[in-house]
């Protein structure tokens, strides 16, 4: 049993079962989104600042700000896609749902991007090189969003197994009742035989007494017990084809976001700019940064 002292991150990580279990039924999901809030920003925060010391103390207190922004707005952005497309297509799931099954990505990424901060740190102040640390930082940055997002597709499948098995409880399987109901009684020793196929193999057909009542028409009875409830009718799993559809369009507008509120690294030959102008795109950028590094 999670205590609310326990750290939001040990809990996913430690309890994975049980914080998908909390998404599936909607149990304070506002408390649990806005502690994963918490934690991402804060350890978003402590890794902007390490990524902006490379140009100076004004660039690593506005990167400090930057790269929280630039994973919430991306979230904001994303995230009535997600909900909307399963909407169309019948899966249940909430706004709250997808909110906080995102934030568990969210959360994941950005408290394993802290975990790098010391690493990053490290190479910032001994291998004095801007393109090699820019790489390295990138690298990092696309390695915790892929272990993130591992988390996202992990309990999307654990929601679709739920609603998969409740629509499973749900279906009734039921057997008409016969409108008169007759006894089956033995045979007795030389009884004449049946007639009109009523009985068969020592077996005889008595008819219903008088204070017999016959079962009212079209009865059903259901042969599984606890049948009706569960998934209400026409609700069908989120498509993981979709999600993964999601993923790539969250990615796409994540770097290109990021490219727009650049700098976070701030090149120490530049003055100190808040923004720059829009210009050119993300993986452009790396891949001219990878070849100066290269080829010098």
């Amino acid at each position: 049993m999670a205590t609310s002292e326990q750290l939001i991150i040990e809990r996913i990580l430690r309890d994975r079962g049980g914080i998908w279990d909390q998404i599936i039924r909607e149990r304070d999901l506002p408390g649990l989104i806005v502690r994963m809030l918490v934690t991402s920003a804060l350890s978003l925060a402590a890794y902007g600042a390490v990524l902006g010391a490379s140009s100076g103390w004004l660039q690593a207190l506005v990167s400090t700000a930057k790269l929280p922004l630039l994973f919430l707005v991306t979230l904001a952005i994303c995230l009535p896609t997600l909900y909307l497309f399963n909407l169309v297509f019948g899966a249940r799931l909430s706004v709250l749902q997808a909110c906080a099954l995102i934030m568990v990505a969210v959360t994941v990424t950005a408290v394993l991007t802290f975990a790098f901060a010391p690493i990053s740190l490290f190479f910032l102040v001994t291998a004095r090189s801007y393109a090699f640390f820019k790489l390295l930082n990138v690298a990092i940055l696309g390695l915790t969003a892929l272990v993130g997002l591992r988390f996202l597709t992990s309990g999307m499948r654990a929601l679709n197994e739920h609603v998969v098995e409740e629509s499973s409880a749900a279906r009734v399987v039921v057997a008409p009742v016969p409108l008169v109901q007759r006894e089956l009684v033995p045979a007795a020793a030389g009884a004449p035989a049946p007639v009109n196929g009523e009985a068969a193999n020592g077996v005889a057909v008595a008819e219903p007494g008088p204070d017999h009542r016959p079962a009212p028409q079209g009865a059903h009875a259901p042969l599984h017990p606890g049948a009706g409830s569960g998934a209400e009718a026409g609700e069908r799993p989120a498509s993981m084809l979709l999600l993964y559809i999601w993923i790539l369009l969250f990615g796409l507008v994540g770097t290109q976001l990021a490219w727009t509120l650049r700098p976070f690294f701030g090149s120490p030959d530049a003055p100190f700019e808040l923004f720059r102008d829009i210009g050119g795109t993300f993986y452009g950028d790396v891949l001219s940064t990878l070849g100066s590094l290269l080829f010098g």
